[in-house]
């Protein structure tokens, strides 16, 4: 239990510690970087009046149940090889483990935006004479 405990603490922290994806611009020799950061807040701003502004699915998430599935069947099948009828508690441990293995992974995956904002924004932008090289 208190592995669990420990586990669920390290996912809070760090799925709190991701910051907001943004546009990268190409180099504009005409604007400078103040002036570029206000029309890409103004154009995530008009995305998000224009109702798209929905967020990608949630990597924690999925990358937690995927690794509590994968850590608990090679803990149960660990268990059962090595007997000592402590099977589900080690299955228990090694979902666990997997689950936050899962999760840290799952926060450094690309997230943010879905491809309607992204597109939104990059059309806006590139209205403005801006070149979005990516995201980050």
């Amino acid at each position: 239990m208190r592995i669990l405990v420990a586990c669920i603490a390290v996912v809070s922290f760090v799925a709190c510690a991701t910051a907001q994806v943004r546009p990268v611009l190409y180099p504009n020799q005409e604007a400078g970087e103040a002036h570029a950061q206000r029309d890409v807040d103004e154009c995530m701003a008009k995305a998000e009046r224009a109702g798209a502004s929905g967020e990608a699915p949630n990597n924690v998430g999925s990358g937690a149940a995927q690794g509590a599935a994968i850590g608990g069947a090679t803990a149960a099948v660990a268990g059962a090889i090595g007997g000592g009828g402590r099977m589900l508690e080690r299955a228990a441990q090694g979902a666990a483990v997997g689950a936050t293995a899962g999760a840290v992974h799952g926060v450094f995956r690309p997230g943010g935006p879905d491809s309607i904002h992204r597109n939104f924004v990059q059309r806006c932008l590139k209205d403005l004479g801006y070149d979005v090289i990516g995201w980050k």
